[in-house]
């Protein structure tokens, strides 16, 4: 008996060095991807979260995506350089915030390139497509999708959003100023809205800055944004709610900002809702508790709630982030 004891103590000293029997993580952690990424967009493609941010470094650097999935929120796998400025053209410099979307069975990456301050330069919104999430992503139409001022937004901080009836949607604008516009079928141009204008400005409230999102539940329009400097400890998430894409909206109030002891600068997030239930996940950048350099941002994400009225409860940012939500 004593030696059968000594045995099996003697094949779980063994085992435990050499990490088989080592328990899996039990949150994601925050942050959850390696490196410095900003302006995360997250998606479900299949089987697997998609997680496509901004490189953050200087604007000259800022010419190629990565991407990465994860079957369950924990485990994630860099799909490298899945979009390159060598495929777009016109495209030279600081490719901001993507908003990537699966339609007929192609997916669609848009971006914004070239930090254009008038409507004389060359840049804006543009679009790409590929075969597979992953890439790799081709210019779709040679030229910005959106390449001027319209009612002073600048053509930035693109999200794409396609409505229960089959409508397609962009939202956009930075410079304090936040466009819809109605989107072709085939992403190669705008429609009218219902009121027939192309370009509609629907800015929540004085405190929009950037980085809008849109999302629907229990039949309503939820409208995201960020508030602050991007490079202040003042950046977070506001958001409002409305009966119609095109508003109106009304500020409810803000639900994502720094805590001094974990994080600061928390801001420009993306939502994922696990599909067929009414879980949520907010995913977000910010930056390094005690690092004020410029381009050091991380992306982070946490548990989203509601309550019984439908407001978004305030969310907590943390260190652990969440557990794993595998997908079926």
């Amino acid at each position: 008996m004593a030696l059968g004891k000594w045995m099996m103590a003697a094949c779980m000293a063994v085992a435990l060095a050499s990490g088989a029997q080592a328990a899996p993580p039990a949150t994601s952690g925050n942050p959850i991807l390696q490196g410095w990424y900003a302006d995360p967009e997250a998606a479900v493609f299949g089987s697997r979260y998609w997680i496509f941010p901004t490189t953050s470094a200087v604007y000259e650097a800022q010419t190629t995506f990565d991407a990465f999935s994860s079957p369950d929120l924990l485990h994630w796998t860099k799909h490298a350089d899945v979009l390159n400025a060598k495929a777009v053209p016109w495209a030279k410099r600081a490719m901001w915030a993507p908003s990537v979307v699966e339609n007929n069975g192609k997916y669609y990456f848009f971006f914004a390139a070239n930090d254009i301050k008038n409507d004389s330069e060359l840049g804006g919104i543009g679009v790409a497509v590929a075969d597979r999430p992953q890439g790799p992503y081709k210019d779709l139409l040679g030229k910005p999708l959106v390449g001027a001022f319209h009612n002073g937004a600048q053509p930035i901080d693109q999200f794409v959003f396609k409505d229960d009836d089959g409508a397609w949607y962009m939202i956009y604008g930075g410079w304090k100023h936040a466009n819809i516009v109605r989107l072709k079928d085939d992403f190669t141009g705008v429609l009218p809205l219902a009121d027939g204008t192309l370009f509609k400005e629907i800015t929540p409230a004085p405190e929009y800055v950037e980085g809008p999102l849109m999302f629907k539940r229990g039949g309503r329009y939820y409208f995201m944004w960020s508030e602050g400097g991007w490079g202040s400890p003042d950046y977070s998430v506001a958001y409002a709610i409305a009966d119609a894409p095109t508003g109106p909206f009304k500020r409810v109030g803000k639900i994502l900002q720094q805590d001094e002891a974990i994080a600061t600068s928390a801001g420009h997030n993306s939502v994922i809702q696990v599909p067929g239930t009414d879980r949520w996940y907010i995913v977000y950048h910010r930056r390094p508790r005690g690092d004020s350099a410029r381009d050091h941002r991380v992306t982070a994400i946490e548990r989203m709630q509601f309550d019984a009225q439908g407001h978004i409860l305030p969310v907590k940012i943390t260190h652990e982030g969440v557990a794993a939500d595998p997908l079926r």
